[in-house]
């Protein structure tokens, strides 16, 4: 059963590791990995990455990416969103800590951003969602 407005939004907003999909060209599947990224009920999401790095430059080929999130328990549901990306704007260290700060534990959180320093410069990249997917099969163990 398709998920409302509301709880699709509220679902992505959850702390899902996504799977990131950008076309990669002709002839080629698209690049599909898992990351993290931010979502705000009616608002943008947004990951973070290199600048030089495989994701970005086709983003930057192709303008537009998809995030799928998804759990199993205590129901199978899923996410899907997909849109044009809006801008690309240097990390901030306010950016990296709140994107930390969602998967982290708060203990950890200022050991890992020490420890990413070793990544070098990144940038968040925005999706205007456009385009979403979204199911709840419900427990399937029932079934």
């Amino acid at each position: 059963m398709p998920l409302t407005v509301q709880e699709r939004q509220e679902f992505l907003a959850q702390p899902h590791v996504a799977a990131f999909s950008v076309a990669a060209g002709a002839g080629r599947g698209p690049l599909t990995v898992p990351i993290w990224y931010q979502y705000s009920p009616g608002g943008e999401a947004w990951i973070l990455t290199g600048p030089q790095s495989q994701k970005m430059r086709y983003l930057r080929e192709t303008g537009r990416f998809g995030l799928m999130v998804q759990q199993v328990e205590p129901t199978v549901r899923y996410v899907s969103v997909e849109g044009p990306v809006t801008r690309t704007t240097p990390m901030t260290d306010e950016m990296h800590r709140e994107m930390a700060e969602r998967y982290i534990p708060a203990e950890s959180v200022d050991a890992y951003l020490k420890a990413a320093e070793a990544y070098g410069e990144q940038v968040a990249v925005f999706l205007r969602p456009e385009h979403w997917l979204s199911a709840d099969l419900g427990n399937v163990s029932e079934l």
